[in-house]
């Protein structure tokens, strides 16, 4: 019976093995941890300073829909620099880029008539830097990590998205009701800072020397790859509904003061990344899960499922726990998405479909946001996050049914795959 239970339990450690074996991953792994936790803060105090300065849910919600166009254009465009210049010098300027939007967004909080156009220029300038920071990342996880660690890399880097998106908005909750926003956005500069100096230190990852250069044609050459595999617009297309339909975090401020617990808005903004860390921290089950589409059409569904729920509740804390459980299925989805796009894409196109990848798992938050608002003028926060929630379920069933390629996706014998894992075989092998 002991062997029994520790078998069971291993099936529940955490990999660690990406870390121990790649320093350029671990340097840009401690990075991911100091700006998650800065950038976090400020997602709670952007969306609470346009409350307490203009009282609607339409102009909250517009902060993400104001975020939209610059993700777009700097989403795709950073895929296709990141295959075709330095990687690592794409990363370090966009962290001092978004360094200066902190700052900005300090100054602005610190005046005596802080200034609404400024949230909505800064949200979309630090958005658009972001996006074109995001595909040379991604692109440098597959080059530094071994094929048969994506898995395991996948699941430690949500596990530390989650160390941020647990502890920061719930310091960011107190820091803006007490210090203010200004303090918020000034420690949000200093994780930049601290970032810096980490990734400084990886090494150059200079493109091949066959490499496209960015431009329309390659950027054409990108989608075209994307669009001919329904397997990976599955993986786009059933997040993008998910976010779409169910994501409501514009509702946040609102629906804490609504249950009387505006204490607890740090909590509301944490409790997704609490169930998607507790999803993490036993996720080395999901290094073992090969039919990554249908794992991500049932955690979209559960993701849905669980958002509507939170509708029903009748407390702050039942709400929290739905939007635990709901951040749980969340990040199982990515974990295989991230998994499934590192190990069937070519690194020549790495960047390129990162940048695609980008468009739908962050224009799905932004334009949910924008719905969530919208709904909630008409029915209220509990109507907007029951609606949403329905439809993201009907949604994903929806695609799943019109995707069988899909949901019939194998890791052991699909064709791309197969080839990715004999690729870098070859290229790992002594000369």
């Amino acid at each position: 019976m002991p062997g029994l239970v520790k078998r069971f339990l291993r099936h529940f450690r955490i990999d660690v093995s990406p870390l121990r074996d790649s320093r350029d991953y671990r340097l840009m792994f401690a990075s991911g941890v100091i700006t998650m936790f800065g950038t976090f803060i400020s997602l709670v105090a952007v969306p609470y300073q346009m409350k307490e300065l203009t009282g609607s849910y339409l102009a909250v919600g517009l902060v993400s829909l104001a975020e939209f166009v610059p993700m777009v254009v700097c989403g795709l465009w950073g895929g296709a620099i990141a295959d075709a210049l330095d990687r690592r010098r794409i990363i370090v300027l966009s962290e001092l880029g978004l360094l200066v939007t902190s700052l900005a967004l300090m100054v602005n909080a610190l005046l005596p008539a802080p200034q609404i156009w400024v949230l909505y220029v800064m949200g979309a300038v630090s958005t658009g830097i972001a996006c074109l920071q995001r595909p040379s990342m991604e692109a440098f996880f597959q080059q530094v990590v071994k094929h048969e660690q994506q898995g395991a890399a996948a699941v430690l880097s949500s596990l530390r998205w989650n160390f941020g998106a647990i502890v920061a908005p719930a310091l960011g909750g107190l820091l803006v009701t007490s210090a203010g926003v200004a303090a918020a956005y000034g420690l949000d500069a200093l994780t930049f800072l601290g970032s810096l100096a980490l990734l400084w230190r990886i090494r150059s990852l200079p493109p091949a020397e066959d490499a496209a250069p960015a431009s329309l044609r390659s950027l054409v050459e990108g989608v075209r790859y994307a669009v001919g595999r329904r397997d990976l617009m599955g993986t786009y297309l059933v997040d993008m509904a998910a976010m779409v339909f169910a994501m409501s975090t514009a509702l946040f401020p609102f629906l804490a003061d609504q249950l009387r617990a505006p204490q607890a808005l740090g909590l509301l903004y944490s409790a997704g990344a609490i169930g998607a860390l507790v999803a993490s921290l036993t996720g080395a089950w999901a290094a073992r899960v090969h039919r990554h589409g249908l794992g991500v059409i049932i955690a979209a569904a559960l993701w849905g499922a669980a958002v509507a729920l939170a509708a029903l509740a009748p407390n702050i804390w039942l709400v929290i726990v739905c939007m635990a459980l709901a951040g749980a299925a969340d990040m199982v989805s990515g974990i295989f998405r991230t998994t499934m796009w590192n190990q069937t894409i070519p690194s020549e196109l790495r960047g390129r479909l990162a940048g695609i990848e980008l468009l739908s798992y962050a224009s799905g938050p932004m334009l949910g946001n924008a719905r969530s608002s919208l709904m909630a003028n008409l029915g209220g926060a509990r109507f907007s996050l029951g609606a949403g929630g329905l439809l993201c379920v009907g949604a994903v069933l929806a695609l799943s049914a019109a995707l069988p390629s899909f949901r019939r996706y194998d890791a052991r014998t699909d064709e791309h795959a197969l080839a990715e894992k004999a690729r870098r075989q070859v290229a790992t092998q002594p000369t």
